[in-house]
């Protein structure tokens, strides 16, 4: 890939500020990683060793927290080095086509395991009876298995045309990674049809895994109506309410900075809805998933209690 590029690596512009600016920033961020690290391995371990999560609904749940720890992984290190170090931090091509490649990935992962998370609901809500047959164990660990394979096989394109283009404008980004859009706008060769077909995987892969989702719900919330208790309907939202309040967060921040024919828009922009993506959604994900949900909550608290009682011991 260097052979069709000027550049050998990239400067990271990061935020712009005074030092004592970076220096909160920096403690807010490594407070917001150090928690979604915590919580989404707090919620993998219980989801492994509690029998009352060994369901479906949580075999997704802890594949969807190990993709949340491993998207701000790939991003926010990299951007705390650049808050601690005065002027701008350097990144190889190589580093940045791969953390491109895997940021792009596995959010594409995540959105494929998304959708198929909303038809598990569907199944829970509308076919009750016939949950288990349908969502058993070989059928969750293929639909898991195709997600990851379809997140990773679907990148290799998109980031091999962004890499293809020659950066001989300069080779600063301004961002605190390697931003697709913020590459683009480096090429001196017109990018237009690039961004044409970047646009259209967007939609496809964005609105694709959102459409499943969006029929899924319909159906579960015209079941729901049709429930005559109010408690009965209470209950059966319940097992879809932290799953419909993720995607609404999850899909309303990428729509935002992903799905439009021009990918070179305003920095500014750019870092304000990666910053939503790679740290702010990671970070609500554990609080989502256990203050919304009475089964997580319950092994929670039985998790916490078997702890104090080693200690008293």
């Amino acid at each position: 890939m260097s052979n069709h590029s000027s550049a050998t690596e990239f400067c990271l512009l990061g935020f712009p500020g005074s030092k004592e600016l970076h220096h909160l920033l920096f403690t807010t961020f490594f407070l917001f990683y150090s928690v979604t690290v915590i919580g989404n391995t707090v919620i993998i371990m219980i989801v492994c060793v509690d029998k009352r999560l060994q369901s479906p609904m949580y075999f997704f749940l802890g594949h969807l927290s190990a993709l949340e720890i491993l998207i701000t992984s790939i991003i926010i290190p990299v951007m705390l080095w650049g808050l601690l170090l005065p002027g701008m931090q350097t990144i190889s091509l190589a580093g940045c086509v791969a953390q491109l490649f895997l940021y792009l990935a596995l959010g594409t992962t995540e959105f494929a395991l998304l959708g198929a998370m909303a038809v598990d609901r569907y199944v829970a809500v509308c076919n009750p009876l016939r949950y288990s047959s349908i969502m058993s164990s070989h059928t969750c660990i293929w639909v898991v298995t195709v997600s990851w394979l379809f997140g990773f096989l679907s990148e290799i394109w998109p980031v091999y045309a962004t890499f293809q283009l020659p950066f001989c404008k300069s080779n600063v980004l301004d961002h605190f990674y390697c931003d697709r859009g913020q590459l683009l706008t480096l090429s001196c060769e017109d990018t237009l049809l690039t961004e044409f077909v970047l646009f259209l995987m967007a939609i496809f892969i964005i609105v694709g895994s959102l459409a499943p989702t969006a029929v899924s719900y319909t159906y579960i919330i015209s079941t729901i109506l049709k429930i005559p208790s109010a408690s009965g309907r209470r209950k059966a939202f319940s097992t879809c309410a932290s799953h419909f309040t993720f995607v609404v967060i999850g899909y309303g921040t990428c729509l935002f900075l992903y799905v439009k024919p021009s990918q070179t828009q305003a920095a500014q922009y750019n870092k304000i809805g990666s910053l939503l993506i790679s740290v702010v959604t990671p970070f609500l994900n554990p609080f989502i998933f256990t203050l919304r949900n009475d089964k997580v909550k319950e092994a929670l608290r039985d998790s916490v209690k078997r702890c104090c009682q080693l200690f008293k011991d």
